[in-house]
């Protein structure tokens, strides 16, 4: 790398010059940021929409919760197809134009999911927005940390870290809303305003690519890692979604993604130009960042799908209402997020993200032992008001962890990795808290369990106060092994950097 900078990488020679990460985000930093959080709040705030709505989009499209339930796994697939050609697309085309496509593509899909006149139709609009929604937070955080510089990226994580706060809060209020008293059309076409404000200020405000025309695509590795992704992800929800992994279907899907996935690894590992670099998690701070954040998705965002379930079919909660229970999680992490994005860049990500896992545990802990048919109310929103405190201060200082210590050309693909790892990691984490509860609610019902968490959501009235405590009990045994694996995610959390990042000296323009 060159040691002078052009005009448009001054920004990211400021820590450096002012001695550590006390220095702030200037205009042109912040001006990228707010191109970046406004298309990431458009995919986050999506899914929180559409979680709130799947119970009445079953109701409208008369049509099974197994199989509206699709609606989010689509989704999810369609998210790890297209997320492995990030980082190589990213280099190849540059990533203005990866993020002003992934964008357009997303705004598509949500226009056409508005329309749907089926549930087929919508599960398969809502792929489409995936094959979008993929692209848009690895786009944007390999844009905003080049701009940033590594001594700044606890801060800039912070700032990519606000749609992850308005998204618990203003998502299930949003969606609610719209479901109950406008039309569940609107929470796909609420996507086309916002992405067309975001286009025009991606157009506007982001440099100008500079592609590397020689970059080549990784074809091998592709043909393995997505497809592989695809199965993988399609066995466990498959699974998750009859209540057993026994069936020669899911154990087909599961194993031949495994095999894939495993086949990926070891050609990414010889290969001169992976499609991932995975030698960039033999590092300490990568893999540690990664260690825990696997164990950290796989509880907290399978935990986040059971929760509006929870209010909708123990409490008697509408859709609306659901969302504005919720809210303590959010404002919690609002509080203390940018908080922690400042104190990671002054003291390292170390004594942060394990502060914040004590604060995730005890809020889980406080759930799982509050959940019940007639707790109260503050009871749980104080709860997910400690559990929102420690997630503002585990999410992004993790992701930071493993940013800080990256070079410019480094960032795309590891910023892939790290996204594949947490989709994955969510996506089985969704399916194995989902047979985690059928199961909790078979041994409570028995044979009345039958159907997993659909039947949870079809309580008869008449039977409500019979077995609605029974269900209770079982969502409270479901968060307790949730809480259980937060605990692990002390072990490699306890190996990441406790020191504020190197100054980068040699820090390259955006591409």
């Amino acid at each position: 790398m060159s040691s002078s900078a052009p005009p448009e990488a001054s920004a990211t020679s400021v820590s450096k010059s002012n001695g550590g990460g006390g220095a702030g985000l200037d205009r042109g930093v912040l001006a990228v940021a707010a191109v970046v959080v406004l298309g990431a709040i458009m995919s986050i705030l999506d899914v929180t929409v559409v979680n709130v709505a799947i119970r009445d989009l079953s109701v409208e499209f008369n049509a099974p919760l197994s199989q509206i339930q699709w609606i989010a796994t689509g989704y999810t697939l369609a998210l790890a197809t297209v997320i492995p050609v990030t980082g190589w697309a990213a280099s190849r085309f540059g990533t203005k134009r990866l993020y002003m496509v992934s964008i357009g593509l997303f705004v598509i899909g949500s226009g056409l999911a508005g329309m749907a006149w089926s549930a087929e139709s919508l599960i398969a609009f809502r792929v489409l927005q995936g094959l979008g929604g993929g692209m848009i937070m690895p786009a944007g955080m390999t844009i905003l940390t080049q701009k940033a510089g590594p001594q700044r990226v606890g801060q800039v994580m912070s700032v990519v870290g606000i749609p992850m706060l308005l998204g618990p809060i203003s998502g299930p209020i949003l969606g609610g809303w719209l479901v109950d008293d406008v039309s569940w059309r609107w929470i796909f076409y609420i996507n086309v305003p916002i992405g067309i404000v975001a286009l025009f200020m991606s157009w506007r405000i982001l440099d100008k690519d500079t592609p590397r025309t020689g970059e080549k695509l990784d074809l091998l590795g592709l043909l393995l890692l997505s497809p592989g992704l695809a199965s993988l992800i399609y066995g466990l929800a498959t699974g998750a979604e009859q209540g057993a992994f026994d069936s020669a279907k899911v154990i087909g899907f599961t194993a031949v993604g495994a095999v894939l996935v495993i086949g990926f690894v070891v050609r990414a590992l010889r290969a001169e130009v992976p499609l991932i670099d995975l030698r960039l998690f033999a590092r300490r701070s990568v893999a540690a960042a990664s260690g825990t954040m696997v164990l950290f998705n796989l509880a907290f965002f399978g935990a986040m799908l059971l929760m509006p379930l929870f209010y909708q079919v123990v409490r008697g909660e509408s859709a609306f209402h659901t969302g504005l229970l919720l809210i303590p999680q959010g404002v919690g992490a609002m509080v203390t997020m940018p908080i922690g994005g400042k104190l990671v860049d002054k003291i390292g990500p170390g004594r942060i993200v394990l502060g914040g896992l004590v604060l995730v545990i005890a809020g889980m802990a406080g759930f799982a032992t509050q959940v019940g048919a007639d707790t109260s109310g503050f009871a749980l929103g104080g709860a997910l008001f400690v559990m929102g405190l420690g997630m503002g201060l585990t999410m992004m200082p993790t992701m930071s962890a493993a940013m800080q210590t990256l070079e410019h050309d480094e960032v795309p693909r590891a910023s892939t990795g790290l996204n594949i790892i947490q989709q994955v990691a969510g996506s089985i984490g969704t399916a194995f808290m989902s047979v985690l509860l059928t199961t909790q609610l078979q041994d409570r019902l028995g044979g009345g369990a039958e159907g997993g968490i659909g039947a949870a959501a079809n309580v008869p009235p008449e039977a409500a106060a019979l077995i609605l405590p029974k269900i209770a009990d079982a969502f409270g045994a479901t968060f307790w092994w949730a809480t259980g694996l937060i605990v692990l995610a002390f072990i490699p959390a306890l190996f990441l950097s406790r020191s504020k990042p190197e100054a980068a000296v040699n820090v390259m323009p955006m591409h």
